[in-house]
């Protein structure tokens, strides 16, 4: 596969024809790994387990809790090897596609050995009790067991997408995803099993990834190449690729951790409305509708979302490249370009999924019905969710841009403060003052978007400040080497 073909040269050129085209694949690359999930609990809704949707959506925040410890630093390997394509460095790009595989592995296996030890007992903390806590531990276990895989194949995609390619993860993506939909069918409805099932078909399904990524990498015919044999981890590569990705890592897993609060709110919601329904006598195996209609509503934001976050994967890459090659004039416009970009994603993704909220909702089960029944709760759920969270989406993904920006410019701490004060510890605070309160559902969605724009406005003052303050370093160096030049020249004249 020939470099010419598989690279984009973000540092010339049309900024915003090259952002686009460079980003419409990782879109579809992104709502092609939702559809693992969003085939799980489309799928499951089909076993008889009444409850394996609502299982399935109480694990999503603590998933994503561990996932992002290993997924965040792949955005380190992203950038570390952007700059040194943006740099024209050969002998960086090599060390750093070798390390990021070995990276990859390692941090994959100690993911999958935490998700195993306490997915139990962090699932019952966040509420979870009798039919939900079972068949939730059955999911999350067999998941967390195939997480080296779905690490590698994030690293890899992060690989391909440093370089400007990220046709090649979306092609991979498609027919990992083709077989994912293919194995959950064939687990659940065949074999008759229910949420291990499509757990099942998500892990094989990100196997096949990895390992197709993993040789197409193999066959490269440019500076990323990869080598089998020499696959090491070069200290001080691993020490760049740590140092912007464990922040990165870290703000991720803990924006899961206040998800998980959260969603813990939401369930304590669910089971408070049961008791007053049923007299405080219910069974934990009957329906749950707050945590149903709360999930499926969540699964079909992220369709959104990860479509938004496509241009902030796209942000790092850019911003980065332009980095390495010292093109700091092209900053301002790269942000420009990112937040109309996620405007436009936003508002067709946003429209489509807002305006057939109802049939799709039905897909997961969400069906409504008669005033004051448990499925009419459910629907009323998700209606809400979506009202609060899904139409002012795009203050989420402004903030993610903001966030991309100072991770491409190596400030991946920064954006990890910002993000911690900004949402995370504002939104536990919430939920321990607020919803205390108020304990309703519109008390825990709408602080969502005050967190996003109160973080989004304070990385937007923190980019202008580093961009302000790379100019003033470069131009402090142009002025060194042409003073350098003019005492060169005077000694070359005496001479």
């Amino acid at each position: 596969m020939g470099a010419s073909k598989t690279k984009i040269d973000f540092t010339t050129g049309n900024l915003f024809v090259k952002y686009l085209l460079f980003i419409l694949p990782i879109v579809l690359t992104n709502l092609l790994q939702v559809t693992y999930n969003v085939a799980d609990m489309m799928v499951v809704s089909l076993s008889p387990e009444k409850n394996a949707v609502g299982a399935i959506g109480t694990t999503s925040s603590f998933v994503h809790m561990v996932l992002n410890l290993c997924f965040g630093i792949s955005v380190g390997a992203d950038v570390v090897l952007a700059r040194c394509i943006g740099a024209k460095d050969e002998d960086g790009a090599q060390k750093t596609v070798h390390t990021s595989v070995l990276v990859a592995i390692i941090f994959g296996g100690i993911a999958m050995a935490l998700g195993l030890i306490i997915s139990r007992p962090v699932l019952s903390v966040m509420g979870n009790q009798g039919d939900l806590l079972d068949l939730a531990t059955r999911y999350t276990t067999i998941y967390f067991a195939g997480l080296p895989f779905i690490a590698l194949t994030n690293f890899l995609s992060a690989v391909f997408r440093a370089k400007g390619n990220a046709k090649l993860p979306l092609i991979v993506l498609s027919l990992s995803g083709i077989i994912n939909v293919g194995l959950n069918f064939f687990f659940v409805l065949v074999v008759g099993l229910s949420v291990e099932g499509v757990a099942l078909g998500t892990v094989m399904s990100n196997a096949v990834s990895a390992v197709v990524l993993f040789i197409f990498l193999c066959r490269q015919t440019d500076e990323t190449k990869l080598h089998f044999k020499r696959l090491k981890i070069h200290a001080k590569t691993c020490g760049q690729i740590l140092w912007i990705g464990l922040p990165a890592g870290l703000q991720s897993a803990l924006f899961s951790l206040s998800n998980m609060i959260i969603q813990s709110s939401v369930v304590q919601v669910n089971n408070t409305t049961l008791k007053e329904m049923f007299g405080g006598s219910f069974s934990p195996e009957v329906y749950q509708p707050v945590v149903n209609g709360n999930a499926a509503a969540a699964n079909l934001e992220t369709f959104v979302y990860t479509s938004m976050n496509a241009v902030y994967q796209g942000t790092v890459s850019v911003t980065s490249q332009n980095v390495g090659a010292k093109k700091y004039e092209r900053l301002k416009r790269i942000i420009r370009c990112a937040l109309l970009l996620t405007f436009i994603v936003f508002a067709v993704m946003g429209s489509v999924v807002f305006f057939f909220r109802k049939p799709l909702l039905s897909m997961y089960g969400i069906v409504g019905g008669e005033k004051g029944s448990l499925e009419e709760l459910a629907m009323q759920t998700a209606l809400t969710r979506m009202m609060y969270i899904c139409v002012p989406y795009a203050f989420c993904g402004w903030m993610e841009d903001w966030s991309g920006m100072l991770r491409g410019m190596g400030k991946s701490v920064t954006s990890t403060v910002l993000s911690i004060f900004g949402a995370i510890i504002f939104r536990i605070v919430w939920i321990f003052t607020v919803f205390r309160a108020f304990p309703t559902l519109e008390s825990i969605f709408i602080s969502y978007p005050i967190s996003w724009i109160l973080t989004g406005v304070a990385a937007h003052f923190a980019v202008q400040y580093y961009i302000r303050k790379l100019k003033r370093k470069w131009e402090s160096e142009g002025e060194k080497q042409k003073n350098l030049g003019e005492v060169s020249q005077e000694k070359i004249k005496e001479e």
